[in-house]
């Protein structure tokens, strides 16, 4: 498999979950940000980009976004700054299913699509991309990144719409993520978590 490495921005407001510390709540016993990190384990680097934060995962690379709290374009710039690998993998910091097999079958699929294709993205049950699921060639992202300007504030559309995407059905509904406290006990019952 193709080396690659990992941005996890985890800098958000939580909005929906009253400022609560996102990443920091758990499912099953363990915090969100360290299932993400378990599911990419083999990654040649990995950036965690907002506010510091325990994890169990030993060598993950800290940074903040500009400004702090500045929404995922924002994030993805600050973790570009430090990534190197061909392929990039963009994960939310709260996506409590997410597994080495996908991460994989993501890497792989970029891998084997050829260079034309810039991005391999989870697609979800209602047919929306997950861009925060999904697999992208970095020069891609650095070069998007470059036309897009001020990059605090804006959605992470504008700078992944244009790339040309291969979508991947999202079966087994690893793209599901936490934002609001009924998304977050859904996952606790699904994982057989009190």
């Amino acid at each position: 498999m193709t080396p690659y490495d990992v941005i996890v921005p985890a800098g958000g407001a939580a909005r929906r979950l009253g400022g609560a510390d996102k990443p920091a709540l758990t499912v099953g016993g363990t915090t969100l940000l360290d299932r993400v990190l378990a599911a990419c384990a083999d990654a040649g680097t990995t950036v965690v980009v907002g506010p510091a934060r325990p994890t169990a995962r030993p060598g993950v690379r800290r940074t903040r976004e500009r400004p702090p709290g500045g929404g995922p374009v924002a994030a993805v710039a600050a973790g570009l700054a430090e990534v190197t690998a061909e392929l990039v993998l963009l994960l939310a910091a709260d996506l409590p299913f997410l597994d080495e097999r996908t991460v994989h079958r993501l890497v792989t699929a970029l891998d084997e699509a050829g260079p034309d294709t810039e991005a391999a993205v989870l697609v979800d049950a209602a047919g929306r991309d997950q861009p925060l699921a999904a697999a992208y060639r970095t020069a891609a992202l650095r070069a998007a990144l470059a036309t897009v300007g001020d990059p605090a504030g804006l959605p992470l559309r504008r700078l992944t719409g244009n790339l040309r995407t291969l979508r991947l059905a999202d079966t087994d509904d690893v793209a599901y993520d936490c934002d609001t406290w009924e998304d977050l006990a859904r996952a606790r019952e699904r994982d057989g978590a009190p």
